[in-house]
This record gives C-alpha cells, sequence and structure tokens, in this order.
C-alpha cells in the first residue's frame, strides 16, 4: 500500500475566539476554501486536496498554551507549489498579524528549500515551504 497523501489534520486550540479569525483568513489564503463545518467548537475547511481544522481545547486545557517541545505535533508544514509563493504568503502573514518565527529563508533540509515559520495566536507553530524539482526524491 502506499498513501494518497495527508486527508487531514485537525488542530486542538485553547484559545477559540482568538484562533477562529486567523484560520478563517489563512485557509483560504491556502485554497481551502470550502468551509465544511464551522460551530462555536469547530472550524474545517478542505480544498488544494486536503482538509484542516480547529477545534476548542477541553475546558480542563484551555489557557495552555502550545509546547513545541511537549507530546505531540512540532509543527505543520504546508507545500506551496512555486518559490514566489513563500514570499507572497509571508506578505499576506504579516497583514493578518502572524507571529513570524524566521521570515522566508533557504533551508537545508532539502535541495533548494524555501521556507517562512509563524505562530497561530495560540502559538502553534506552522509553515509554508517550497522544494523545487523532485527534492530528496531526486
Amino acid at each position: 500500500m502506499e498513501i494518497n497523501g495527508t486527508a487531514h489534520v485537525m488542530l486542538t486550540v485553547s484559545n477559540f475566539e482568538a484562533c477562529l479569525p486567523f484560520y478563517e483568513k489563512l485557509l483560504p489564503f491556502l485554497g481551502l476554501k470550502f468551509v465544511v463545518r464551522k460551530t462555536d467548537s469547530q472550524f474545517y475547511c478542505i480544498g488544494a486536496r486536503t482538509g484542516v481544522g480547529i477545534i476548542r481545547a477541553d475546558a480542563a486545557y484551555r489557557g495552555q498554551g502550545f509546547a513545541q517541545g511537549r507530546s505531540g505535533l512540532h509543527h505543520l508544514c504546508f507545500r506551496a507549489r512555486e518559490h514566489s509563493d513563500i514570499d507572497a504568503a509571508y506578505e499576506f502573514l504579516k497583514q493578518i498579524g502572524a507571529n513570524i518565527i524566521h521570515p522566508p529563508e533557504v533551508g537545508p533540509w532539502a535541495p533548494g528549500y524555501y521556507s517562512v515559520l509563524f505562530e497561530d495566536p495560540d502559538g502553534i507553530r506552522l509553515e509554508i515551504n517550497h522544494i523545487p524539482g523532485k527534492g530528496l526524491l531526486a
């Protein structure tokens, strides 16, 4: 068996009220334009061959920020189609008030790796990258 990509990712957020407007802007920008579910505790969009959503944290965990080194998610990276998409994303992220960890830069992880790293209002690390050609599969 060989999978056909990632179907969806759901992120649990401790401050749903702050994260909802952020993801309502970010996900359509990334091509996830079809809102499947929007309730007082969930927001889920599909498009660009994937789905991404946020879910309100259980009451016991609200107010606890994201910790990148804790068990669970380290970061989520979206793959851009073009090198120039990273620069466009950076400008967009500044407009929506994302916390930019690093602006567009070349990284050592694959030939031509180019990315921007940022955080949502909960501090969840997100990245958008572009790798030209076949990257590590070449």
